[in-house]
């Protein structure tokens, strides 16, 4: 096997043809053997292929500095470099992650890069760190799976064109992002694909780029070919790939969406090995706003290239027709959308993981809460049961959102809460509004919730006690309740509060606590650290009452088990048992 013996990329210089030929074919057998057995992106990996192998068969890494974009491709080059193990031996899978990282190779990788649109940005500070420095070596930035529509993308081709030296931007068109391909740009590359890219309008070079096309963009001879002709370009130059996403295996060709990422499959016949996690809060909330959009024509669906998220896929799309928007990954232009069409007297709602959401801080505070306007963010994902690569950790989002003035932020406990929570920050028009999903295992209630949320800050008790106060946050409210039947058991009859508001203190609940309790517990599922917890402790903090704040520690936690996870923070229900008990001389 040519693949186990390749220990760098100095390994393949010298292959013949067929030999690269048959490289390409064992790099995509590991793509598929290691998202069938532990999952991961199937398609752009598989469209990358011929790609990576000319990009190492050219250039000289690591001398020469490559910078992946988004890190959907990233797998073969990780082969190529030394981690094939990670992608042909089972048992050593979990040793490679699914993206860029020093970590793993300080040599190969430059950045640790697991968000869109960062590849080129990123690239020119190499270029100029080298320009400065006096080095001669080749800067090349891939990017593609839709990231050309993120906004850094547009400013790191900007700054690279400025600069005017050696800058080699390799562009993966594969006329896919996650989804299918949205925004005006778009149409350029598609243009271009139709002209052999001989067309007289031509953005890059209307930026002040040399431009090179490669139709054959899954052929290696022609990429190499290309390759070499801007190897130690004196010039910012960009060479425009036609891929095929999911090149090399039929199912990733014939269903491109589907096949963007998946979890583990069968490579026979591409059926899932398991069936699923069952309900999905996400999923639920989706299927009630397409309900909804029949009922309330001014309803919009906004989506930053990641629809299935919340349960949009081609057909629920065409269903929704112009009560749905796609703005690809562009995240910040979703939230000052959204807020544009709220300010116009639509009702949109915009809906994507916290993880991203980290991108839209000063759209957030300034296009929408400053203006005060009634659009609707959905942050999905947020939890210690999301996802779990340290580049996409989604339970930073309460420090984040909870502190920007004006942004009323909910949490609700069960699927009837959060609809209830939804249908009333779609109808009012007095409030930006960020509704905290529920991740992790569906609760239901028959319990009637709350229609009306506008007085703000008010807390509901779930469970009237003494002595000790338990405030389980959103998706804790739960353990909070297992907590109080354990501290039952010892003789603690435990008051159990709902906050439902994550942005604001409920002062008269609090304050009348003071009467017959001497500790208030907070549980949130997210970072501690700024997060709910601390500001009741801060309530608090002039008076004799005792409170204690438990979450998870702020941190970079990559490939967690949510198990261990729990424990190191002592979330589990018998630690937090055990540590109140402590407190209170039990």
């Amino acid at each position: 096997m040519l693949l186990e013996k390749i220990k760098s990329p100095a390994d393949i210089k010298n292959m013949t043809a067929e030999q690269l030929r048959l490289l390409a074919a064992e790099i995509r057998g590991g793509i598929l053997k290691r998202d069938s057995t532990i999952g991961g992106h199937v398609g752009p990996n598989l469209g990358f292929v011929e790609a990576t192998i000319a990009l190492h068969y050219v250039f000289n890494m690591p001398e020469d500095r490559i910078v992946f974009d988004v890190s959907h491709q990233v797998y073969p080059h990780k082969m190529l470099t030394g981690r094939a193990y990670g992608f042909i031996d089972s048992r050593r899978m979990a040793e490679v992650s699914g993206y860029s990282s020093p970590a793993e190779s300080p040599e190969y990788d430059c950045f640790e890069i697991g968000h869109t649109s960062t590849s080129v940005a990123l690239a020119t500070g190499l270029q100029k760190a080298r320009d400065i420095l006096g080095g001669k070596e080749n800067v090349v930035a891939v990017i593609g799976d839709g990231s050309l529509s993120g906004g850094e993308a547009f400013e790191g081709l900007d700054v690279a064109a400025e600069l005017g030296t050696n800058i080699i931007i390799v562009v993966n068109d594969n006329e896919m992002s996650i989804a299918e391909n949205h925004g005006g740009i778009y149409r350029n590359l598609q243009l271009l694909r139709q002209t052999g890219g001989k067309a007289e309008l031509n953005l890059f070079k209307a930026m002040g780029f040399e431009y090179k096309y490669v139709e054959q963009g899954n052929d290696i001879a022609a990429l190499i070919e290309a390759f070499k002709e801007v190897r130690d370009t004196p010039r910012p130059v960009v060479v425009h790939l036609h891929t095929e996403k999911g090149h090399g295996w039929q199912p990733a060709v014939d269903n491109k969406e589907k096949w963007h990422w998946n979890s583990p499959f069968d490579i026979e016949t591409g059926a899932p090995k398991s069936e699923g996690g069952g309900e999905s809060a996400a999923q639920i909330l989706g299927g009630w706003l397409r309900e909804e959009m029949r009922r309330d024509p001014k309803l919009v669906s906004i989506s930053a290239a990641v629809p299935a998220s919340i349960g949009f896929g081609p057909e629920e799309r065409r269903q929704a027709g112009a009560q749905y928007v796609d703005v690809g990954i562009a995240e910040e232009a979703a939230v000052a959308m959204a807020s544009g069409m709220a300010r116009r007297g639509a009702h949109p709602v915009f809906s994507t993981y916290a993880t991203f959401l980290q991108r839209t801080y000063d759209q957030m505070a300034q296009d929408l809460c400053v203006n005060g306007n009634p659009a609707v963010i959905n942050v999905l994902g947020a939890s210690v049961y999301g996802m779990n690569d340290f580049t996409h950790i989604c339970f930073f989002d309460i420090p984040m959102l909870s502190h920007i003035p004006n942004l009323v932020y909910l949490a609700p406990t069960t699927v009837e809460e959060m609809i209830a929570m939804e249908k009333w920050a779609i109808g009012q028009d007095k409030y930006s509004v960020a509704l905290r999903v529920p991740e992790g295992e569906v609760s239901h209630s028959t319990e009637e919730y709350d229609t009306d949320y506008s007085v703000l800050n008010r807390y509901k008790v779930v469970r009237r006690g003494k002595g000790v106060a338990l405030i389980g946050l959103g998706n804790f409210l739960a353990k909070a309740e297992r907590v109080a039947d354990m501290l039952k058991e010892s003789g603690l009859d435990a008051t159990v509060i709902n906050p439902r508001y994550i942005s604001g203190v409920d002062e008269e609940l609090l304050e009348s606590l003071k009467a017959d309790h001497s500790l208030v517990v907070t549980l949130e599922d997210g970072c501690v650290d700024g997060g709910f917890g601390e500001r009741i402790s801060r309530f608090y903090g002039s008076s004799d009452m005792k409170t204690m704040n438990f979450g998870v520690a702020k941190a970079l936690y990559d490939r967690y088990d949510v198990r261990q996870l729990l424990l190191d923070n002592r979330l589990t229900d018998g630690q937090v048992v055990e540590d109140i008990l402590g407190v209170m001389g039990r």
